[in-house]
């Protein structure tokens, strides 16, 4: 499955979108139920440390849909920050 990304006020890296392609594509393995990803990537201004924003929604027919949003130093720790999170969702929307 590929995720839908956007970057927000500026152009993303080839390294990049296939790091979150490969993220995406692993927990939508893991979890059948997800159908879709939508990840918006923003540099939070000031120009500082830990200004990289993520935010991360996947949608899980017939559940709500969910979402994480993450700030870190890089866009793939955020990334990764957001799909710790949503994976725990995973987990309670699995077993409820």
């Amino acid at each position: 499955m590929e995720a839908k990304i956007k970057a927000i006020h500026f152009d993303i890296t080839d390294k990049l979108t296939s790091f979150i392609n490969k993220k995406i594509d692993k927990i939508s393995r893991r979890f059948e139920a997800v159908t879709e990803a939508e990840v918006t990537l923003k540099v939070v201004k000031p120009e500082t440390a830990m200004n990289k924003e993520a935010s991360v929604k996947l949608m899980v027919p017939p559940a709500a849909d969910l979402f994480a949003s993450k700030t870190a130093d890089t866009f793939e720790e955020a990334i990764d920050l957001c799909l710790e999170a949503l994976e725990s969702q995973l987990e309670k929307n699995k077993n409820s």
